[in-house]
């Protein structure tokens, strides 16, 4: 199971006590934020794109949409996301649990600008009942972040 492979990789970093585990689904922003306690906003989802030959993750504040002009011309091709079969194959956790921990090898991780306003946010962690909570600082240390965009609308 994907949160496993999570906890192991928190495990290696120290910090799996982090992780939180809930009796109801975290599956969606707003169930996460339920069940969390906190503003939708402060979720940070991860979302599954193909960009060529190659699966990526965009991880956004919950209430940021993909802006499709900005990411066509960050990415150089249409946004396709994809599907939750392609999801958890080429990323390696399904939907409703994806997250930028453990993925599978080739995956590429982006964040988005629209996280920058939080001093901490809450990513899955490879299931559809589990969360952390993690400064920016450490999201982009423990996603291996490849860089920070600014691809998303509805947020400002």
């Amino acid at each position: 199971m994907a949160i496993d492979k999570v906890k192991a990789f928190f495990a290696e970093r120290g910090i799996e006590d982090r992780i939180r585990e809930f009796d109801v689904s975290s599956a969606t922003v707003d169930l996460a934020a339920q069940a969390l306690h906190c503003e939708p906003c402060r979720i940070a989802k991860s979302l599954s794109f193909m960009v060529g030959d190659s699966p990526i993750l965009v991880v956004a504040a919950g209430d940021a949409r993909i802006d499709n002009p900005k990411y066509k011309a960050r990415f150089g091709t249409k946004a396709r996301m994809l599907s939750p079969q392609e999801t958890e194959e080429l990323i390696g956790h399904a939907v409703g649990g994806v997250c930028p921990f453990a993925v599978k090898e080739g995956v590429t991780v982006y964040l988005d600008e629209s996280l920058k306003r939080f001093e901490t946010v809450f990513p899955a962690c490879g299931s559809s009942n589990s969360a952390i909570e993690l400064t920016l600082e450490e999201l982009e240390k423990y996603s291996s972040g490849k860089a920070w965009v600014d691809v998303c609308k509805d947020w400002k």
